[in-house]
């Protein structure tokens, strides 16, 4: 791709995070390109591309299911370009402005994201001392912190991400602001921070990326409810829960196996939904676990996508993962076979384990559900027989007017 840009009269570089983790060793993500071409002229220049954006136009280049970000180089703004921006209430709306390779480094965020591959001469191209940050594991950002905070607040997000990600320190100039502008980030779309969440936590150290959220208190202004039980929690529940759900998902992303933000935000938000589930039932304003179960999943979500956004296609399974847990409980009859059918056994079954693990559920249960599973279908009839609790005979009724026969 880069050639055929370079054969077409343009410069074009490999740029950002691919060039970083590269670097490092790492097998990148996926890769951008930074080029002089304008949008248009990469258009012409591959058929299978796609202009989006209208604040700032990129060029996406298909090749099969991989994207490339292709982006033309960024120029610096400044009072002359005023009339080349379109803003209302002071937000920029469109940014068109085209400049050259060292203007375009300048405007980056981190400067180990600032690096350039050449395929002129196959070298790294650096105007910011990214490859020093880089080889020191500094993350530092480019400008003044506190401006650049205000220009975008999810810069903080990534520096804990990056931070959590690479094992880097902050500059201690970029992380004295962490402490304070949380708040920030209450200006932001909830649909935008719902990706940063899945970034943070559904990148194999989410662990990490949560500890370091709490450590400089943004943990709070992503899951403000969540927050709140953590500061009075009761025997470590919420916090084992939390931490073993959070260990557990970087498990799988790291074994390459799938993880749905359903699940994720079911165990982030447990806590505030078994909180408000038992005040409902205390106050009577509940006819059962369930029904308390379901009033609270939905206070608690309503109030959640305020913050960040959540998509139905995931609020509804999370919300049927936390309404199936008193099923686990219901061990009598055919009860637990009916449950075994159900489509979101295996999430609900899971999500108990955790709660099993955090000391919440009796371990005797979870084992009894884990030991089920294992039998086949025989075996678990056999093993039903006689389980739950035991029910009364009911005696037939002698018809009205019919002798009753003893024996002599």
């Amino acid at each position: 791709m880069l050639y055929r840009l370079k054969n077409a009269g343009y410069q074009a570089y490999l740029v950002g995070g691919g060039v970083r983790d590269l670097l490092l060793g790492r097998e990148p993500k996926d890769f951008d390109v930074a080029t002089d071409a304008l949008p248009e002229d990469v258009r012409r220049v591959f058929r299978n591309c796609r202009l989006i954006g209208r604040r700032f136009r990129l060029a996406h280049v298909h090749f099969g299911p991989e994207i490339i970000e292709v982006a033309t180089f960024r120029g610096a703004n400044n009072d002359a370009e005023v009339d080349d921006h379109e803003t209302q209430n002071g937000r920029v709306l469109r940014d068109n402005v085209y400049g050259t390779i060292e203007e375009d480094a300048l405007r980056r965020d981190f400067t180990v994201n600032a690096l350039y591959y050449s395929i002129e001469d196959f070298s790294v191209v650096d105007y910011t001392d990214g490859m020093a940050d880089l080889q020191e594991g500094v993350l530092r950002l480019l400008g003044e912190p506190e401006i650049r905070y205000r220009e975008d607040p999810v810069r903080m997000l990534r520096a804990v991400r990056f931070a959590a990600k690479l094992g880097f320190k902050i500059d201690p100039a970029c992380e004295a602001p962490l402490f304070t502008q949380g708040r920030l980030l209450e200006g932001v779309p909830a649909a935008r921070l719902f990706d940063e969440v899945l970034k943070l936590f559904l990148a194999g150290t989410g662990l990490h990326a949560f500890e370091k959220l709490r450590h400089y208190d943004l943990f709070g202004c992503l899951f403000h409810q969540t927050d709140a039980s953590l500061t009075h929690e009761e025997n470590a529940f919420p916090i084992t829960l939390v931490h073993q759900g959070l260990e557990n998902t970087d498990a799988r992303v790291r074994e390459g196996k799938p993880v749905t933000p359903a699940f994720l935000f079911a165990f982030l938000l447990w806590e505030p939904v078994r909180e408000l589930t038992e005040r409902l039932l205390a106050l009577g304003r509940a006819d059962s676990e369930m029904d308390a179960l379901q009033q609270a999943g939905a206070e608690v979500t309503a109030r959640q996508v305020q913050r960040v956004a959540l998509p139905k296609r995931f609020s509804l399974p999370m919300r049927e993962i936390w309404q199936l847990q008193p099923r686990f409980a219901q061990r009598g009859g055919k009860r637990p076979l009916r449950f075994l059918g159900h489509p979101r056994f295996r999430a609900a079954y899971d999500f108990m384990l955790l709660r099993a693990h955090a000391g919440e559920v009796e371990q005797e249960l979870a084992e009894w559900w884990t030991q089920l599973q294992e039998l086949d279908e025989q075996e678990r009839s056999r093993s039903l027989r006689g389980t739950g609790d035991p029910r009364k005979r009911r005696r037939r009724r002698r018809p009205q007017g019919q002798p009753v026969v003893t024996a002599d």
